[in-house]
């Protein structure tokens, strides 16, 4: 698997960021929903990459900077052919290494509370992360779960 910086305009990063914002509402109030669109994805704070097998999709993901020791992970999906891969697991330990990078000293996370998002539960605690409260410009939501973890510092 490789991970690429960037992908935005291809039409199969295309298609599964619309098939991750369908899988938003389907599983989540609107008022709750805080996927990011392309536009949202473009932003300046914000490092998209996507994951493939020769040329073929295989997931994506997201690191927004908060401040200069704070990042959000942002739109993690795999590809609905290579779930139970390790695709997720690969993109989250490329994300972490990156915010080790950085210097950041912390990165959290906002995913749902419903059933529909117990694996990404599952995965961001195997990787460290804890329950915390809202961060950024997060509210209080019963549909929202936030977690949050150290960064090592680099060696």
């Amino acid at each position: 698997m490789e991970i690429r910086t960037g992908g935005l305009d291809h039409p199969d990063v295309v298609a599964l960021l619309q098939e991750h914002l369908r899988g938003m509402a389907e599983l989540s109030p609107p008022e709750s929903i805080h996927a990011l669109d392309l536009d949202g994805l473009r932003q300046p704070p914000i490092t998209f990459w996507s994951a493939w097998q020769d040329d073929e999709l295989m997931g994506c993901g997201a690191l927004k900077q908060l401040d200069a020791a704070h990042g959000e992970i942002k739109s993690m999906r795999t590809a609905s052919r290579h779930r139970r891969k390790g695709v997720a697991a690969a993109m989250l330990a490329h994300i972490l290494a990156e915010a080790q990078r950085r210097a950041y000293t912390q990165v959290s996370l906002e995913t749902g509370s419903m059933a529909g998002f117990e694996a990404a539960r599952t995965l961001y605690a195997r990787h460290g992360f804890e329950p915390c409260g809202p961060f950024a410009d997060y509210t209080d939501d019963p549909n929202s779960v936030f977690m949050t973890r150290a960064v090592q510092a680099r060696p």
